[in-house]
This record gives structure tokens, sequence and C-alpha cells, in this order.
């Protein structure tokens, strides 16, 4: 762990600061000049040609402190190495430098049963942009609803206390948070409404001096339970919150209609607990060598890559990005595609619901804009193609695809995505491999996502999809706009255990 004030300093640094010893863009590959359709674009794109990205990745962490989370100089040089990647494959490269109130933890959040017996160290998740607290107070629950969506929910009961809020309700996890600490609550523990982890944001808004933390919804239903007997918790964190300047990479095609733009992206920054190499070196290495790869292709239609920052902020550099657009550049985008973890160790091949035909009301999910239910197509008509079987998880907008499907703006969009902190199905075991009952990625949002929590045979076939996606739309987007047959794999039976989605859940 790098000291506070290196911390601090690394927050507020800008992205253009060079330093010396930065790590150094790998060579690029020799490009065929033909790669211009599925099949050799697919025969040029390995796992161990994007490998070598992840390891350049991996040793920008190891020489910053472990991360590369946006706002320090490991996301900083990882701007560098992606620019240098894309320069020489080249694309026409600009950055988008915006400032936001960033967040980093000096450590994981501790929650702790003090009393009764026995006293034991309880697992949880840090919530992001939580404030820094060491607190040990007695236990309750919201005088009103669980899920603390209203003011009125707390009352005198909860002053002083250390608050057991359900997820749930319709609102944020600030909203929770700040509901609890208006009514003079000391700190919150939200606990989940389905199976795994609960990994969320009270957002880049939230400024008040309060704790929070996540924990499962078996844990966080015992912990009710023991509140009549006078349960006394601990809830410690260390965070920092201030502004910090970070930058998105665009890359450009030389070539192509710009009138009609194919555009991919995926996040490049971590969280600050680790490298995030899985999460998500895997979809930005993946991009870095898609480009590369097509190096020598003339497209017909404009191809731009997106490598975002702050994206476990809350999608903030996809978000700037978007409401930065003028309305006659947005219309030129004819998808969007985004890919945010193509590597998991006990991966599904997942596919956004871009239709949202999966998933019933009240999951949190929602159809894309007109043409999305085509781009998920697409995605599970290649897997049937090569013999793969292929799910879908929901287009719920906690991704970067998020800012581009939201109202008013109507992008058609879709993606892959291998899996979080859910829980894998037998069901899914059966037909996918792995271990049931194991969360997707063991190392979600923790020090362990390195360079060795990355699945490459997940991470060839994952690739291989997105390489023919961009490689298709950057000939032919008619697609699009004809009518979908069907909806794929797993339509109409709830769809597969991606209910957790990614990244930083922020409401319900």
């Amino acid at each position: 762990m790098v000291s506070r004030r290196a911390w601090q300093r690394g927050a507020v640094a800008t992205a253009t600061a060079v330093l010396v010893g930065v790590a150094t863009a790998a060579p690029a590959a020799q490009a065929e000049p033909n790669n211009n359709n599925s099949r050799k674009l697919r025969a040029a794109v390995s796992a161990d040609g994007i490998i070598k990205h992840l390891k350049a990745l991996q040793r920008i962490a190891d020489e910053n402190g472990g991360t590369r989370v946006s706002g320090s100089a490991g996301y900083d040089r990882s701007v560098d190495y992606a620019e240098g990647v894309l320069r020489a494959a080249g694309y026409q490269v600009s950055r988008q430098a915006f400032q936001y109130q960033t967040f980093i933890s000096y450590g994981p959040g501790l929650l702790q049963r003090v009393s009764p017996s026995p006293a034991a160290d309880l697992p949880n998740v840090l919530m992001s942009y939580s404030g820094s607290a060491d607190v040990s107070a007695r236990a309750s629950v919201p005088a009103g609803s669980a899920t603390g969506c209203a003011a009125g929910d707390f009352g005198p009961a909860n002053v002083g206390t250390i608050v057991l809020i359900s997820r749930g309700g319709g609102c944020s996890f600030g909203d929770k948070a700040t509901n609890a600490q208006h009514a003079g609550a000391a700190a919150a523990v939200i606990y989940n409404n389905t199976t795994g982890d609960l990994n969320g944001t009270l957002g880049e808004t939230f400024t008040l001096d309060f704790a929070a933390v996540g924990v499962t919804q078996a844990l966080g239903q015992q912990l009710v339970a023991q509140v009549p007997s006078g349960l006394t918790l601990r809830v410690k964190a260390d965070t920092f919150r201030g502004t910090a300047t970070a930058e998105n990479i665009i890359a450009e095609s030389v070539w192509g209609d710009p009138n009609n733009v194919v555009m991919a992206g995926a996040h490049l920054d971590s969280v600050s607990a680790g490298p995030g190499i899985n999460d998500n070196g895997s979809g930005s290495g993946s991009l870095l060598e898609i480009a590369t790869q097509m190096r020598k292709v003339k497209p017909k239609n404009k191809v731009r890559f997106a490598l975002w920052a702050a994206e476990e902020s809350g999608l903030i550099g996809s978000e700037y990005y978007v409401d930065n657009l003028p309305a006659a550049e947005r219309e030129k985008i004819a998808l969007y595609l985004n890919f945010d973890m193509v590597a998991s160790p006990n991966y599904v091949r997942f596919v956004y619901d871009g239709d949202n035909s999966a998933f019933p009301v009240g999951t949190g999910s929602a159809p894309g804009p007109a043409g999305s239910g085509a781009i998920e197509q697409l995605f599970h008509d290649y897997f049937a193609s090569q013999g793969l079987a292929s799910r879908e998880t929901p287009f719920s907008g906690r991704s970067d695809y998020g800012p581009f499907i939201a109202a008013g703006v109507g992008i058609p969009s879709g993606g892959l995505f291998t899996g979080a902190e859910g829980l894998k199905t037998a069901a899914e075991a059966a037909v996918f491999g792995g271990t049931a009952g194991a969360p997707y990625d063991p190392c979600y949002h923790q020090a362990c996502d390195t360079i060795d929590n990355i699945n490459k045979q997940a991470l060839e076939e994952m690739s291989d999809a997105v390489a023919h996606a961009v490689i298709t739309y950057a000939f032919d987007t008619s697609s699009l706009h004809a009518p979908v047959q069907g909806t794929g794999p797993g339509a109409g039976d709830g769809g597969g255990g991606g209910l957790h989605d990614h990244d930083h859940e922020v409401t319900q």
C-alpha cells in the first residue's frame, strides 16, 4: 500500500503528467493487409496477443502502488501505454480530459461484531465514496421500511446507531446513506436482497462524513435477527475523496464513412484495491489488440475505439463523453459496443439483453434503443456458429453502455460480459463448465485481480466474438434496422446468472 500522501498526490495529478520509467507500448503485432472479414480478423486476434497488453498493464500497476485507479499515476501510465499502441496502429488518437470527484480507499472496509459473543470480523465490501469512520455502536434497523428510501424510515431509535438497511426500494445507495446520516445514525451496513456480495457506490456526489459497507443478504438477515439481543458492531473506513483529472482515449480509423460511426469501448481504469486485469484490462486489452490487427483494414464505416476513465467511480468518463457530444455527432454513431470483463475465471458467455426479452419487469433491466436487439442476436448467432452456448445478462445500465442507451440519446448498444461477483448456478455450470455456487470472478474488485486472474480460454472465445462484431459492423450496419427473429438463448427463461451485472451498482 502506498502512503496517504502519495495517494493524494496521485489523485490530483493531471493525466498528462509524464514520469520517468513509464511503461512503453508493446511493439505492434504484424497485421495482415487483408484482415477485412471475421474469419481473417479472428485468426489474427489471439489471447496471447491480448495478454501482452495485460502484462504491460500489470507492470504499470506494480510500478505505481498496485493499482490503476483513475486519478492515480497508475491510470495515467495506462493512458500513455494505450495511446502508444493506438498511434502505432495508425489511428487518429485524442485525449478527452475532465475533472471529477475521485474516491480512494486506503484499505478494505472493516466490519466487526463486538457483542454478543463471539466477537468476529465479518465479510463486507466498502461502498465507493464512503466517508471515513471508526465507530462502535449498537445496531438498529430502520423504524419504517427496511429499504430506507424515505427520510421518514428513520427515527429516534436510529440515532447514534449503526443501522442495517436492505437493498431495494428503487432508491440509490447514496439516498439510503443520506437518509440514515440525516437522522443521526453513526454508520450504515447495507445488505443485499439477492445472492452474492454487494458491491455498491454511494455516488460521486456523496460527500457526507458517513461510512457505509455492503454485505450479503444472508449476513444482513443474520445481523437483523440479532438486533433485539443488543447487537453491537464496529465499522471502520479510511478513504479519500477529492477532485482529480482523468482522460478518456478516443481513437478513430482514417478510413470509413464519418457519418456512420461504429463505436467500441471498454473502461481502462481499475478500482483502488488492485490492478484490475480482468476488470477491465481484459476488455480494454482486447480492443487494443483488435485495433492493432485492423491497422491495414479500410472499413466502409468509420471505426471509433474508446477507452473510458473513471468507470469505477460511476461511469463518469463515458457520461462526460456522451454529455459533451453535439446532437449532430450523436446521430452519426450507428451503434456502441461495450466490453467490460471478458476473461472471468469461472466464466459464462453473457450477452447483454438488448431487447429485454429474458428478464421480468422489476429486475432492473430495460430494453435498449431500437437496434440493440439486433446486436444481441448477432452475438448469439456468432456463438451458435462456433458451437458455443451463450446466455443473457440484464441491460441494466451499470457499465459504460449506460450513457449511450439513456433517454434522449438512444444509440443502439450491446456487448459481452463473463460475470463478476455473482454466483454461477448449477444450470450454468452444466452448460459452461466451472464451479457452481462460486463467483464468476472470485477476485472481483480485489487486490488479487492480477494477470493470474485471467481465464485464457474465456479470453480467446470472447475476443473472437468482439472481433467478429467490430469487423462485421465496420463494413455493414444494415442489420441494425432489420426485424429480429427470436431473441437468442435464454429468452423467456429469466436468462442466466448475470443478474449482478457489473460494475459498481448504484441503485436497489
